[in-house]
């Protein structure tokens, strides 16, 4: 069979059985020995276009990300301000308010992630759950724009009700549905274009990632000064049209990249699958576990397997689950019946990475301070640089210039130096990176709570503002925390997760962001609950629109100190945590020696139509023809 002939058969196989048969196309067999990670590779490999994959299509995304935070990150900031002003929410109000809005935003992250990895390809789940985000930029431009719209002050927690409250809910959470899901499928989606099973390639993951947050950060500087500055001194309207702009424009911009991208076709549903895992099981639960870890159902044929990309051996870990796999006499081997051991050592992965997750939240639950109550703060002290005055709401772009200064420095300098001193090739392990920024967030807590003594002292007893930029200390160094944490959370979260779920685990350095929001409002209802029975006044410590006779300084104290007991809980987690290359293996069962899938050998992939398509081999060897 000639060259040409061999195409075009590949193309109408292609086109009949799509997603189907989209394992069948450009993929061929070779013999690979099982890796040091506890997982073994398929012998089924794709052969990726050379136009496809690399740095240049990461260039779209990083646009996209750039773009969508100007508007993203302005309104995180700011949004305690517009709360306050435009909607009369009282000081905790707000601050609850908008804690509740982006813990729900970075909740909505494990649907974009779920999505992506189960229903629709990462480019299309970012499309859709973009246009998500532009219609809630709509609706928050009519209330902003339109008095009619917007609610009386009341002097009251909340003053909007009716269908003006309708309308603010419903523009904010559609922001949050928009912005969490472009956010829970686009990381992943960069990440995809380099292979972890290429030595070449999978070096740069960690440096995507790194690069990732610079335009991000790059991104959330140009929103918290110029999107931010327009809000104050030109109106809330104004700010959102920009913000829309933007987005749509980054929306288009990573659309056009749809010709270099490498598109991972979604698998099956990996929410079902631990569903599975639990529900069999609990069924299995007073069946005996085989002594022999082999006797657990297991798939024999590789090529059952090419639609999860790997087959994971057993760990000894978590054994209750293993009764998942445990097939039952007489049974048959049908879905929720028996699961396979690859379908319980996912399910075993996400479980390990359980305590890393929750142990990063109370970090974000510090940074919800820095986004109200410190941004309240910058409202009390002296805003002038030389006849300029800084938006209190723009005082976040300390710690982003600093990320954006030193995601370079580490990455052009930190990490090839580390990595001759360590040997390990990102410099320092994830956990390592996540740890450093632990500390940092305790210290950054801790010179908060005396930066309000001395702003406060001043205020009350000499009649003074301080300079806003007295925050920067706050913020710088929270700043550096976060450029090590939040990379080093995305990084390990990807790395370590199963092929099927790379999205929904990625997200969970999201749902960090999110838990810790949340946790953010419960600590301001508890303190404040608990501390108006003690106070002589009958106050809260946080209660009031008053800041000068509120102590927001130990409410930061207290974060400083549960953040200190929270480093050594991760500590302990972080040495109880094992790699999936760490995780004691047992052998896993000898493959099923296959042949060569060639031109004109079956395949014994089921089929949709009920007949076996033919796989061919799209790669020549060298001096042979492709037949």
């Amino acid at each position: 069979m000639d060259e040409g002939s061999a195409h075009k058969l590949n193309v109408v196989i292609e086109e009949c059985f799509q997603v189907p048969c989209k394992l069948a196309v450009g993929i061929r067999e070779e013999k690979r020995e099982p890796n040091n990670e506890g997982v073994e590779d398929l012998s089924f490999r794709t052969v990726h276009n050379p136009r496809q994959g690399g740095y240049k299509p990461t260039l779209f995304i990083f646009v996209l990300m750039l773009l969508d935070n100007i508007g993203f990150v302005a309104n995180m900031v700011s949004a305690v301000l517009y709360f306050i002003n435009v909607i009369h929410f009282d000081l905790s109000g707000s601050a609850n308010t908008t804690t509740n809005f982006l813990g729900t935003a970075f909740l909505l992250t494990l649907v974009g992630g779920l999505v992506s990895d189960s229903y629709m390809n990462r480019l299309n789940t970012c499309l859709l759950f973009g246009g998500i985000e532009l219609l809630g930029y709509l609706l928050i431009i009519m209330q902003s724009h339109y008095e009619k719209l917007q609610p009386e002050a009341c002097g009251e927690y909340s003053c909007v009700k009716g269908t003006k409250a309708l309308l603010f809910y419903a523009s904010i959470y559609l922001l949050a549905l928009g912005g969490g899901g472009i956010r829970g499928s686009v990381p992943s989606l960069g990440a995809d274009q380099f292979d972890e099973n290429d030595p070449k390639e999978s070096k740069h993951i960690a440096s995507f990632f790194n690069w990732f947050l610079f335009f991000v950060s790059g991104g959330a500087c140009i929103g918290v000064t110029v999107v931010v500055w327009v809000s104050t001194n030109k109106g809330w309207d104004k700010s959102f049209i920009i913000s829309i702009v933007c987005t749509f424009v980054g929306l288009v911009f990573v659309a056009l990249g749809k010709p270099f991208y490498r598109i991972r076709v979604p698998g099956e549903s990996a929410l079902l699958n631990v569903l599975q895992v639990i529900v069999v099981a609990a069924k299995n639960r007073k069946l005996q576990l085989p002594q022999n870890s082999r006797e657990l159902y297991e798939l024999q044929s590789i090529q059952e397997y090419a639609s999860r990309g790997e087959r994971i051996r057993h760990s000894k870990q978590f054994r209750l689950l293993d009764k998942a796999a445990v097939l039952a006499e007489g049974t048959k081997p049908d879905k929720w019946k028996v699961c396979t051991v690859t379908q319980v050592e996912e399910v075993k992965i996400l479980t390990r990475m359980i305590p890393i997750l929750l142990s990063t939240t109370l970090m974000n639950t510090c940074l919800a301070q820095l986004q109200t109550f410190s941004i309240q703060q910058g409202t009390l002290m002296n805003p002038k640089v030389g006849s300029f005055d800084v938006p209190a709401a723009s005082i976040p772009v300390i710690p982003l210039l600093f990320m954006c200064i030193l995601v370079p420095i580490y990455e052009v300098l930190f990490v090839p130096l580390f990595r001759k001193l360590t040997g390990h090739p990102n410099g320092i392990s994830h956990l390592q990176r996540v740890g450093v920024g632990l500390v940092l967030s305790a210290i950054s807590m801790g010179i908060a709570g005396l930066v309000e003594v001395k702003r406060r002292n001043e205020f009350v007893n000499h009649n003074k503002r301080i300079s806003l930029f007295w925050l920067s200390y706050q913020y710088g160094i929270f700043g550096i925390a976060d450029m090590f944490t939040f990379v080093g959370l995305m990084e390990f979260f990807y790395s370590e997760a199963p092929k099927g779920m790379k999205s929904l685990s990625t997200s969970f350095s999201w749902l960090s962001l999110s838990i810790g929001y949340y946790l953010s409002t419960v600590f301001v209802e508890i303190i404040n609950s608990v501390t108006g029975k003690y106070t002589s006044s009958k106050r809260g410590w946080l209660e009031g629109l008053d800041m000068n006779k509120n102590h927001v300084e130990l409410f930061y104290w207290f974060l400083a100190i549960l953040s200190i007991v929270n480093l050594g809980n991760y500590v302990y987690w972080a040495n109880w945590y094992k790699y999936k290359k760490d995780v004691p293996i047992e052998p896993i069962n000898e493959l099923i020696d296959e042949p060569v899938l060639t031109a004109g050998t079956p395949s014994n992939i089921p089929s949709p139509l009920g007949w076996s398509p033919v796989i061919f081999a799209t790669k020549q060897e060298e001096g042979t023809d492709s037949t």
